[in-house]
C-alpha cells in the first residue's frame, strides 16, 4: 500500500488511449452495451397485467415515498413492473447478509483472510445463492400483491411472475458481476447509478415546469436549492478525493558503496474509506421494512415503513446511525491495521517517530477511527441538507428524484469509475515504455 508520487494522467492522454488502446476501448464498448441491455430490460413488461389498475393501486397507497425510493433504484423497474423490476437491489442485500455474517461467523471469515483468491470465490457463490433466495422471496410477495391486477389471476399467473422476476433479477446480477471483471469499474454501482440517472430527466423537467409559473419565491427557492446541490457536490468530490498521508520511512539499503533511502514514500489513508458503499448498504437496509410488508400484513411493520418515509425525522436519526455503523463497518473490512504494521515491518519501513509492531497498529488504528468518523459525519450531513434545503423552500420535485442518497451514489461512482479508466490508461503508459 506504499506509494510513491507519480504524474497523474492527463484528459487529453485519458480520451486518446480510451480511443486508441484495443482493451480499454473494448472495456468501454462492453461496459456501455451492457448497461444499455440493463436498461431496455426495464420496459419489458411482465405479461398478464392490468396496467391502469397496479399504477393507480401504487399512487393510492401508503408506502408512496418507500415505493418511489425504491423505485428510483430500481430505475423505473417497479413502476414499469417489468422483468427487471427487481434490478440489483436483491445482490446488495444479498451482499450486506454476508458481510455481516463474514465477521460474525469465523470459518467465513477464515474463507476471507486466508484463503486467498479460491476463498473469496467461494464465498461471492454463497452471496449468490444468498441473491437466489432473496430475489424469489421478493419476487413470491410481488406476484401475490398483483395477483389481484391479473387479467387471469392464479397460482399460474403466480408462478410464471416469480419465474420472470427471478430470472431477471438473476441476470442483471450477471451482468453486474460482467462488468466488474471484463468491463470498466463496479458493477452493482455502476447499475444503481444508470436506474439514478434514468429518473433525472422527469425530476428537472417537473422543475422546469414549476418555474414556468413565474411565482418569484418559487424561481427562488428552485436556485437556492440548485446552488445547495452544487456545493454538495464538491463537497463530496473533496471528501471521496480526501486522503491522510502517513509518512513512511524506509530502512537504509547498502549496494556496493551507495546507501538508497526512499524519501518520497507514503502510506495513504482515505477520509471516506468505504466511497459509496455504506450510503447504498443503508439505503437497501431502509428499504427491507417496506419488502417484508409483501409478505405480512402486520400493523406494527406497517407503523415502522410509515414512520420511515423519506424526509420524517424518524428516517434521517435511522438513516445516519446506519450510515456510521456501515462506514466503520467498511473501513475495518477494507484496511486492516495489525496487517498493514507487519507488511511495514516486514518491508524495513516504519512511520516516523512511532515504533515497529504494536505501537504502529495502535497509531494506525486511531487514525483510521478518527478519519472514518468524520466521513460518517460528513455522509449524514450532506443525507440532512436536502431535506433541510426542500423544507426551508417547498421545491420537492427536483427532490424526488435527486436527493442525497442519489447524488451521494453518483458522484462516488462517478469517482471510482473515473480513477478506474486513469489506473487503466497509466498501465498502458508503462507497457508503452517496456515495448520501445
Amino acid at each position: 500500500m506504499v506509494v510513491s508520487r507519480d504524474k497523474s494522467p492527463t484528459a487529453q492522454e485519458t480520451f486518446m488511449q480510451m480511443a486508441q488502446a484495443a482493451g480499454l476501448r473494448k472495456r468501454i464498448l462492453l461496459t456501455v452495451g451492457l448497461l444499455i441491455l440493463a436498461r431496455l430490460g426495464v420496459f419489458i413488461p411482465v405479461p398478464g397485467i392490468d396496467r391502469v389498475a397496479f399504477t393507480n393501486a401504487i399512487e393510492g397507497s401508503g408506502f408512496g415515498g418507500i415505493l418511489n425510493f425504491i423505485d428510483i433504484l430500481a430505475g423505473g423497474g417497479f413502476a414499469q413492473l417489468g422483468i427487471f423490476a427487481l434490478g440489483i437491489l436483491p445482490f446488495i442485500n444479498a451482499s450486506i447478509i454476508m458481510q455481516l455474517l463474514t465477521a460474525a461467523i469465523p470459518s467465513l471469515e477464515d474463507l476471507q483472510k486466508n484463503e486467498g483468491e479460491a476463498g473469496r470465490r467461494k464465498i461471492s457463490q454463497i452471496t449468490r445463492y444468498v441473491a437466489l433466495g432473496w430475489s424469489a422471496l421478493q419476487s413470491v410477495g410481488i406476484a401475490l400483491f398483483v395477483n389481484t391486477f391479473a387479467t387471469s389471476p392464479g397460482t399460474l399467473f403466480v408462478i410464471q411472475t416469480v419465474l420472470a422476476l427471478v430470472a431477471g433479477s438473476m441476470f442483471v446480477m450477471w451482468m453486474g458481476e460482467l462488468i466488474t471483471e471484463k468491463g470498466i469499474g463496479n458493477g452493482a454501482s455502476l447499475l444503481i447509478f444508470l436506474n439514478i440517472c434514468s429518473s433525472l430527466p422527469n425530476s428537472f423537467g417537473d422543475t422546469i415546469d414549476l418555474a414556468q409559473e413565474g411565482n418569484r419565491g418559487i424561481i427562488g427557492g428552485i436556485v437556492i436549492l440548485m446552488l445547495a446541490f452544487l456545493a454538495m457536490i464538491v463537497g463530496i468530490v473533496f471528501v471521496q478525493e480526501g486522503t491522510r498521508r502517513i509518512p513512511i520511512v524506509s530502512a537504509r539499503r547498502q549496494v556496493g558503496r551507495r546507501t538508497y533511502l526512499e524519501k518520497s514514500s507514503y502510506l495513504p489513508l482515505r477520509l471516506n474509506q468505504g466511497g459509496v458503499m455504506p450510503i447504498i448498504f443503508a439505503s437497501a437496509v431502509l428499504i427491507i421494512p417496506a419488502s417484508l410488508t409483501q409478505f405480512f400484513q402486520n400493523d406494527a411493520l406497517i407503523t415502522v415503513v410509515n414512520a420511515l418515509q423519506p424526509g420524517s425525522w424518524v428516517y434521517v436519526v435511522v438513516f445516519l446511525t446506519l450510515i456510521l455503523f456501515f462506514s466503520y463497518f467498511y473501513a475495518s473490512l477494507i484496511v486492516n491495521p495489525e496487517d498493514m504494521s507487519k507488511n511495514l515491518k516486514k518491508m524495513g519501513s516504519s512511520i516516523p517517530g512511532i515504533r515497529p509492531g504494536k505501537a504502529t497498529c495502535e497509531y494506525l488504528t486511531k487514525v483510521l477511527n478518527r478519519l472514518t468518523f468524520l466521513g460518517a459525519i460528513f455522509l449524514g450531513m450532506v443525507a440532512i441538507i436536502p431535506t433541510a434545503v426542500e423544507g426551508a423552500t417547498g421545491i420537492t420535485t427536483f427532490q424526488q428524484g435527486f436527493g442525497a442518497t442519489s447524488l451521494l451514489i453518483l458522484v462516488g461512482v462517478a469517482i471510482d469509475t473515473a480513477k478506474q479508466v486513469q489506473t487503466y490508461v497509466i498501465s498502458q503508459r508503462y507497457e508503452g515504455m517496456v515495448k520501445q
